[in-house]
C-alpha cells in the first residue's frame, strides 16, 4: 500500500501536468464553449502549479479512501466467499495408527462420515543433491526459518484435492521415491525438478527425488503439505495420522471432549475459533486503518484549502477587474463552481483508478483470490471529489465574489 501510495503520487502528478498543458493549448480553440468553461480553464492554466498540487493532494485523499472502501467491502467478502462454507472446523494431530479405526467409528456414529485422515511423517531435512541443508546459507529469513525447523512430510498415491500440477507428473520415478514440493516452498528454498532430498526421520533416512511441483489450494481448509511423497516409504518409519473435519453445530460442545477421553494423546485444534479471531482482528485492523484514511482525506482537503487561500488575493483583483468589464455576478460564481467542481472530478477519477489497481494487485498478488473490479466507484468518486472540493472552495472562496468591485479597486488604486 505505501508502494502504491508512492507510485500514485507520481502519476497523479503527472497527468495532472499534462492535463493543464493539454488545457492551455485547448483554451485557444474554446470558442463554442460556455464563458464560464472557458474562464474556469483559463484559471487552471494560469495557476498551474496550484492547480497541480490541489489536484495530487485531494486525489491522494480520495485514494485512501477508496482503497478503504474496496478493503471494507470487495476484498474482505472476496477472503471470506474463498473459504468453503462446510470447510473443515476440526483438525486432530497426533493420532497413532492402531488408533484409526477406532477413531473414524466413534466420528462416524456421531454422524461425520467425511474425515480426512492422511498420515504424516516429522523430521528434519538434512541434504539436497547431497550437500548438508545449512540454514545461515539462505539469504531469505523465511527461508532461514522453514530449513531450521522439524518437517511435517505425507505420502500420497494420488494427487490430493485442490492441488494442481505446475510442473512434472504424480509418477514415481524408476528407482527410489518422488516427492511433490509446493510451489511456494520450492521458489523460497531454490528447488527445482530432480533435485534429490533426504530427511532425517526419528534417525531414519528417507531420500526422495522431486518428480512434482504443486500449487496448493490453502484456503480450502484442508490438509496440505510442503512435501508429499508420491508412493508409500518404509512402513517401519515413525508417523502418526493428521485427520480434518466438519463438527455440526449441536456437538460442538460435547463432541471435543468425547474424543479427548477416549484418545487421551491426540490434540483437538479448534479453526472455527481461530478464523473468528481472526475477522474480530481484522475488523479491529479496518477500523484503525479507516482513521489514518480518512485523516489522509482531511489533509488532502487542507491542501486545497492553503492553495486556496494563497490565491485569495489575486483572486478577487482578477474578479474585481471582470466586474468591472461588465461580467455579472451569477457568471463569475458558475466559473468559480465549474473550476472546483472540475478539479474535484478529475480527484476523484484518479484517485478511484488508483485504489481499483491497487486492490486488484493485493487481491491476485497478497490475498490470492479471484477480484471483479467494482466499476461504480468510479463515478461515485468523481462526484465526491467535485462535491468536496466544491464545498470546501466555495466556503474558502466566498468572499472573492460578495466583495463590491469598486471596493477592490480603490484599494489598488491607494
Amino acid at each position: 500500500v505505501l508502494a502504491a501510495l508512492a507510485v500514485a503520487l507520481a502519476v497523479f502528478a503527472g497527468t495532472a501536468w499534462l492535463l493543464v498543458k493539454g488545457l492551455s493549448h485547448w483554451s485557444r480553440r474554446m470558442r463554442g464553449a460556455a464563458v464560464a468553461s472557458r474562464l474556469a480553464v483559463r484559471q487552471w492554466v494560469a495557476r498551474s502549479g496550484l492547480t497541480v498540487a490541489q489536484a495530487v493532494s485531494l486525489a491522494l485523499g480520495l485514494f485512501t479512501l477508496a482503497l478503504l472502501t474496496l478493503i471494507r467491502s470487495d476484498l474482505v467478502d472476496s477472503w471470506r466467499a474463498a473459504t468453503p462454507v462446510q470447510a473443515a472446523n476440526r483438525f486432530v494431530i497426533n493420532l497413532q495408527p492402531d488408533q484409526m479405526t477406532a477413531f473414524a467409528a466413534q466420528l462416524k456414529r456421531a454422524g461425520m462420515a467425511d474425515v480426512d485422515a492422511v498420515p504424516m511423517y516429522r523430521g528434519r531435512w538434512t541434504q539436497v543433491n547431497g550437500q548438508v541443508v545449512d540454514p545461515k546459507k539462505f539469504e531469505n529469513e523465511r527461508a532461514q526459518r522453514l530449513a531450521d525447523r522439524d518437517f511435517n512430510l505425507s505420502f500420497s498415491t494420488e494427487l490430493p484435492s485442490r492441488n494442481r500440477l505446475v510442473q512434472g507428473s504424480w509418477q514415481a520415478p524408476a528407482q527410489g521415491l518422488g516427492i511433490s514440493i509446493e510451489e511456494g516452498f520450492a521458489q523460497t528454498m531454490g528447488l527445482h525438478m530432480g533435485d534429490r532430498l533426504v530427511f532425517d526421520l526419528a534417525g531414519l533416512p528417507l531420500e526422495a527425488t522431486i518428480t512434482s511441483v504443486r500449487k496448493v489450494d490453502w484456503a480450502s481448509l484442508r490438509v496440505n503439505f510442503f512435501a508429499i511423497v508420491t508412493q508409500a516409504p518404509d512402513p517401519d518409519l515413525p508417523h502418526t495420522y493428521i485427520a480434518s473435519y466438519r463438527v455440526p453445530d449441536p456437538l460442538l460442545a460435547t463432541l471435543d471432549r468425547e474424543l479427548v477421553q477416549a484418545f487421551p494423546n491426540i490434540t483437538v485444534i479448534d479453526t472455527a475459533q481461530t478464523l473468528a479471531e481472526v475477522e474480530r482482528i481484522l475488523d479491529q485492523v479496518i477500523a484503525a486503518v479507516e482513521i489514518l484514511f480518512v485523516f489522509a482525506l482531511v489533509a488532502g482537503l487542507a491542501v486545497l484549502l492553503a492553495t486556496l487561500h494563497a490565491t485569495l488575493g489575486q483572486r478577487e483583483r482578477e474578479m474585481s477587474i471582470y466586474r468591472a468589464l461588465g461580467a455579472q455576478k451569477r457568471l463569475l460564481m458558475r466559473m468559480q463552481s465549474v473550476e472546483l467542481l472540475g478539479l474535484g472530478a478529475l480527484a476523484g477519477l484518479l484517485g478511484s483508478v488508483a485504489a481499483m489497481v491497487t486492490a486488484s494487485v493485493l487481491a491476485t498478488s497478497v490475498f490470492d483470490f479471484a477480484w471483479v473490479p467494482s466499476w461504480w466507484l468510479l463515478p461515485t468518486f468523481m462526484l465526491l471529489g467535485a462535491l468536496l472540493s466544491w464545498v470546501t472552495g466555495a466556503w474558502m472562496l466566498r468572499r472573492v465574489v460578495q466583495t463590491p468591485a469598486w471596493v477592490k479597486l480603490r484599494q489598488l488604486e491607494a
